[in-house]
């Protein structure tokens, strides 16, 4: 692990102005990312696809050999190769080198041998430092493997930089399991319209306890002309309300000022760590232009429940 270490600080040292080609060169192509290489390298590349396409750069792997007989077509005019090599010398390479020089397309090479073949024939080359292979023969790809991983990931996160590729992008390729779930927003499983407990605060105390009794979310909002949130009341401010006097006052008087709001922008993640901390079951949601101001207009309210069945909690 050291070696290895200590390769990844040498190779993060020695990116020049060829990586930042390369991302170029990558961002400018209308097809896509072809990654190949082989034997250890062709199972760097296959990660480094899975990478990209991930995150926002279409990507395929090609396997050398398999290009010689028939898979060149798959490479278009369109596209970019990157091609991964430790020695730059592998005789199953040379038809794919080939192809991208005859229907010139753009080839970015990753070798340790700045004088192989793969560097000299690629238009950019990305020199892997000299570093000595984890193994204790020195011989099994180890390091040099690690190095071409931690490139390749780097030239993905660079080109999600320059895409400006987004959370909400992610969560459009990643529909499914912990990450799709982990981006889920408030907006999207909130109750909207005439489903939100809202009441007018200049209004009648039955309006109040009606649309607790009625919306059953256990709170109401209690909002202006305007429509701005002034206050809310719970089922647990009932309780502690609830005597004779109780009809005497407004609801102005019984209102809990200044409540917890979300924004609709927030991630479900963040609600439910606000209704823990806060020990409440049910917030308020607000745009995200209207975070700290006074008396926001509500769009929505989210319980957590709804949380729990997003399978938050």
């Amino acid at each position: 692990m050291e070696i290895e270490s200590e390769a990844l600080a040498s190779l993060a040292g020695s990116l020049d102005q060829s990586f930042d080609d390369a991302v170029t060169a990558l961002m400018s192509i209308k097809g896509r990312i072809i990654v190949s290489g082989l034997g250890k390298s062709g199972h760097i590349a296959r990660k480094i696809v899975a990478t990209l396409a991930s995150t926002g750069s279409p990507a395929q792997h090609v396997h050398p050999s398999e290009a010689s007989h028939g898979d060149l077509g798959m490479i278009t005019r369109q596209d970019a190769v990157i091609m991964f090599s430790n020695s730059g010398e592998n005789n199953e390479l040379s038809d794919l080198i080939i192809h991208t020089r005859r229907a010139q397309i753009p080839l970015i090479g990753v070798s340790s041998k700045p004088e192989s073949t793969l560097i000299k024939q690629s238009d950019i080359g990305l020199i892997l430092p000299e570093a000595p292979e984890a193994c204790l023969m020195g011989m099994a790809p180890t390091t040099s493997s690690t190095m071409m991983l931690a490139l390749g990931d780097a030239l993905a996160v660079a080109l999600m930089e320059r895409r400006g590729f987004s959370a909400d992008d992610y969560k459009v390729l990643h529909p499914g399991g912990q990450l799709g779930k982990s981006l889920i927003r408030v907006s999207e499983i909130m109750h909207v319209d005439d489903k939100m407990p809202l009441v007018n605060g200049d209004g009648p105390l039955p309006d109040l306890l009606n649309i607790l009794i009625e919306k059953r979310f256990g709170i109401a909002g209690i909002i202006d002309e305007a429509g701005g949130l002034l206050g809310v009341f719970t089922d647990g401010d009932l309780g502690r309300n609830l005597d004779r006097q109780m009809f005497d006052k407004s609801i102005f008087d019984i209102m809990t000022r200044d409540p917890r709001t979300i924004r609709e922008g927030a991630l479900v993640a963040e609600a439910v760590a606000l209704m823990e901390q806060s020990k409440i079951s049910c917030l308020f949601v607000i745009p995200d232009s209207e975070v700290g101001k006074s008396n926001p207009k509500p769009v929505g309210v989210v319980h957590v429940l709804d949380c729990m069945k997003a399978g938050f909690i």
